[in-house]
């Protein structure tokens, strides 16, 4: 039987997610679902922080184990991590980190162990400095992959330092008001019965920045559909799309259905929802119903014109699969499942995709194309290559006062993790000549 232990449960996750490759909301939910409920904020601080860390307390876990643990023991290692992390980043008393991190090897059925994380732990504790003194290297102190260090630095050689700065940080709470169901003001108004402090940081009225994150059902109006949970970045693709009444429009890559909903919010349009993840199409489902709006929903490979079928629309939003390294924040596990080679792979895909839905775009329509990206070969590169080579394809630069850089030769808007508070994004729009 697998080990209840809270602790134990973490090194588990990080056992799944560091060792073999599981993702940390697929690896967490499971985990939290064979712990108490008071104890599944525990464990998600630990193993979001502990992953967002790693490459420190692994380090450390490594200068203080004479001999590296292998097949069935790596669970230790991980389990000296979560301990690590707890002396370092949580407010628990040095003593019960490390008592408490002692009794989890008793449920991960290791009672031998005890003594071995027990004298890690006080060894770490006892002589930290010098500990620390022998892991100095890029990897330890930016807590990234080499791979993307360099990448970043190359891209952005006076910002790259923030960049990696800002991915180890929480992220915040968004939500945006569905206005065809509750007025911006009466939201504003409960959350302040309530007691929930926020603000109102962007130019749009409906986006609201909650001071701290906290569980969805207990915010006022979610079983009615007054808000939705969105980052400030993603909130801004249905506004530069500029939905008009009357429109038909594509969403592709839509799930799980934010950007869809928020498009329905703005007009009477009529909107097709589409993705390759049916899994994923059913939260698309499930938030149209909540907030009772109505789209077409397909589910196919993008990459090809039939999936679409005859149907042309007035305006596109493309929110292309990428690499999500505007996300790092809200899921420190990207940086260590993807791989430099996969961002060429991903670029191909984007290509495929944009042509495909370009063939679907009325003359002297739009299309948005979006990423949660913060790498150039998958946004400006990208479109750079697209608008040069396609003649009907013409920019349509972003008036927005949060966008200073755009030009011909530097299409779109990016956005960096962390500025405004907004996750990682980037956005090109482009018109379809008549």
């Amino acid at each position: 039987m697998k080990a209840t232990n809270v602790r134990a449960k973490a090194a588990e996750v990080l056992l799944a997610v560091m060792d073999k490759g599981q993702s940390l909301s697929e690896a967490l939910p499971n985990a939290q679902k064979q712990i108490s409920s008071k104890d599944h904020a525990l464990l998600q601080e630990m193993c979001f922080g502990a992953i967002r860390l790693f490459p420190r307390f692994d380090a450390i876990t490594n200068q203080l184990l004479s001999k590296k643990m292998k097949g069935k023991q790596r669970v230790f290692h991980h389990l000296i991590i979560i301990g690590l992390y707890q002396i370092e980043e949580m407010r628990i008393p040095e003593h019960a980190s490390v008592a408490e991190t002692v009794q989890a090897a008793v449920a991960l059925k290791a009672s031998g162990l005890k003594g071995l994380i027990n004298a890690c732990l006080r060894n770490y504790m006892r002589n930290k400095d010098a500990i620390l003194k022998k892991i100095n290297n890029d990897v330890v102190e930016y807590c990234h992959p080499n791979w993307f260090i360099k990448r970043i630095q190359a891209a952005y050689p006076t910002q790259w330092q923030a960049i990696l700065a800002n991915n180890l940080k929480r992220s915040p709470m968004w939500l945006r008001v569905h206005t065809n169901n509750c007025a911006l003001d009466q939201f504003v108004s409960e959350l302040k019965q309530h007691e929930i402090g926020c603000t109102q940081p962007l130019p749009s009225e409906t986006a609201i920045l909650l001071d701290k994150p906290m569980p969805v059902e207990k915010i006022p109006g979610f079983e009615q559909g007054w808000f939705t949970v969105q980052d400030g970045a993603a909130q801004h693709a249905a506004l530069l799309l500029e939905p008009k009444d009357g429109d038909v429009i594509l969403d592709a890559c839509a799930a799980p259905g934010g950007k869809t909903l928020h498009i329905l919010d703005m007009a009477e349009t009529s909107v097709t929802a589409a993705d390759i993840d049916e899994s994923r199409l059913d939260r698309v489902r499930e938030n149209l119903a909540r907030l009772g709006e109505t789209a077409s929903v397909i589910c196919g490979d993008l990459t090809l014109s039939q999936t679409i079928g005859d149907r042309e629309f007035d305006r596109i939003l493309l929110d292309a699969p990428c690499s999500a390294t505007g996300v790092i924040r809200r899921h420190p596990d990207i940086k260590w499942l993807r791989r430099s080679e996969d961002i060429d792979n991903l670029a191909t895909v984007q290509k495929q995709i944009l042509q495909t839905l370009w063939g679907k775009l009325k003359p002297g329509g739009t299309l948005l194309y979006a990423t949660c990206s913060i790498l150039p070969s998958e946004n400006v590169d990208l479109m750079r290559e697209f608008l040069a080579s396609t003649d009907n394809a013409e920019l349509s630069l972003i008036d927005h006062p949060l966008n200073q850089s755009e030009s011909a030769e530097n299409p779109g808007w990016q956005i960096f993790p962390g500025e405004h508070n907004m996750d990682g994004f980037y956005y090109c729009r482009i018109k379809k000549q008549q």
